[in-house]
């Protein structure tokens, strides 16, 4: 490109795609790189997303993100972005994919995080996840699990904290050793049996579903339960951050401050690749956050007024038109 984008954001889920709407409505020239796998297009029905009372699936959610953005002239492209550069000279960033690249005076860094999976068929998982026998959020869907028999396949205190979060909502509730026995800590064991959450030791893996229900196979024989929370951690995608020496935070999220700027000057960031609670309102919040600080920061760097209306324009806003 021979003039370079004012933003580039990288990442289509909820926060790069708020993101977009406030920046094409602020009037700055923006390009959404989007390698088509938000973890929103995970989601079957979201029940805790307002103004849908009746819930929205995932990808419909995004596709009408997308149709938003691009009614206010933003650009969007489905490829991969490998690699991000920053010339400090020039204050430009340069990002490679696949079939191309561009040139931009700021980069939105949407980029989320990937859950880890169960042992499991890919197959198996998918059609698990769409039936609602796997899940992966229980703040967003606790409630759905509510007085249903629910496994957690989760080790030490990571997989201890999910299975009492979800005992809030069920009394039935099984921890499972993900890939050996069960090693917990004296404090860890006492809180399950307080709540009365028995503990299994694993290897853990998810074998079959039966109507409405998903088997898990365990060192102690079959387990049939009516969901399923892997509570594996998260893979933070924070690669083309530190490829411009962007600084991570301690839990390898990308550091920020409270307008989503990251330690590198003109590289911001918003969603699950910042530290915060990873729901779709959260990040969405964030998107707007970054847009609007990206707006100023331009702003402040450059003049950026808009021309001035022509006579013709300028009688018909006069006349009320």
């Amino acid at each position: 490109m021979d003039k370079p984008l004012d933003c580039l954001v990288i990442g289509g889920g909820p926060a790069g795609l708020t993101a977009a709407i406030y920046l094409a409505r602020y009037h700055l020239d923006i390009l959404v790189v989007d390698g088509g796998k938000s973890r929103a297009s995970w989601i079957p029905c979201s029940h805790n997303h307002a103004g849908f009372p009746d819930g929205i699936n995932g990808k419909e959610l995004l596709e009408r993100m997308r149709t938003q953005a691009q009614k206010y002239g933003a650009k969007i492209v489905t490829e991969q972005v490998t690699k991000l550069e920053r010339d400090s000279d020039r204050g430009l960033f340069t990002a490679t994919w696949g079939s191309g690249c561009a040139v931009a005076r700021s980069v939105l860094l949407a980029t989320g995080l990937t859950n880890r999976k169960p042992p499991m068929d890919e197959e198996l998982h998918d059609l698990a996840l769409s039936k609602g026998l796997i899940r992966y959020c229980p703040i967003c869907d606790g409630y759905e699990v509510t007085d249903k028999k629910v496994g957690v396949i989760g080790a030490g205190s990571h997989g201890v904290a999910e299975a009492l979060f979800i005992r809030s909502f069920t009394a039935d509730v099984t921890l499972i050793a993900p890939d050996k026995a069960m090693q917990l800590t004296a404090e860890d064991r006492d809180r399950l049996e307080q709540a009365g959450v028995p503990s299994v030791d694993g290897p853990a893996h998810a074998v079959a579903i039966s109507g409405e229900c998903i088997t898990v196979d365990t060192a102690e024989g079959h387990h049939t339960f009516d969901s399923v929370y892997p509570a594996l951690g998260s893979d933070t995608h924070t690669l083309l951050a530190e490829m411009v020496g962007a600084e991570l935070a301690k839990d390898g999220c990308v550091l920020c401050d409270e307008k989503m700027r990251s330690t590198v000057p003109g590289l911001y960031a918003a969603g699950d690749v910042v530290h915060g609670l990873d729901q779709i309102s959260h990040a969405m919040g964030e998107g707007g956050q970054a847009a609007t600080t990206i707006r100023n920061d331009l702003c402040a760097e450059q003049q950026m007024l808009r021309p001035p209306l022509g006579e013709t324009a300028l009688e018909e806003v006069e006349g009320g038109a």
